[in-house]
């Protein structure tokens, strides 16, 4: 019997979630997504799944969201030891070299957000393989 793995998903933008969403659907592995609307709600989420023992496989993480944003998140991640265990990587419109400078200092990878669905699709396959056995 194989479990199904978990993600979680945070991005204030709901179209770009859809669209990963079904960019992740499109690969041929099937995945269970949560999504969050910034960093607050992920955590606030990521509280609850620890004391249900279901933490996800893998966090990715917009950068530019309100209230918390994906480098805040990050940090706050990197320090608790129970979450610090979940690959995370960035996913994000930006291309500044303070954001790459950031994503490298902190060891996670940064991938842009393409403009096309063929590409997107290819960037999810790449996302997913850093999900956690």
């Amino acid at each position: 019997m194989t479990t199904i793995k978990t993600i979680l998903c945070v991005d204030d933008d709901k179209d770009d979630l859809l669209m990963l969403r079904e960019a992740i659907n499109k690969i041929g592995t099937t995945y269970h997504i949560i999504e969050a609307f910034d960093g607050q709600h992920a955590l606030d989420l990521l509280q609850q799944m620890q004391h249900t023992g279901m933490l996800p496989c893998l966090i990715v993480l917009d950068i530019n969201m309100p209230r918390m944003d994906g480098k805040q998140t990050l940090v706050a991640l990197q320090k608790d030891p129970a979450l610090a265990a979940i690959p995370v990587v960035l996913f994000s419109t930006s291309y500044s070299l303070m954001d790459q400078r950031f994503s490298s200092a902190r060891n996670v990878r940064l991938f842009v957000k393409p403009f096309d669905q063929q590409t997107l699709v290819e960037i999810a396959a790449q996302i997913v393989n850093h999900c956690k056995a």
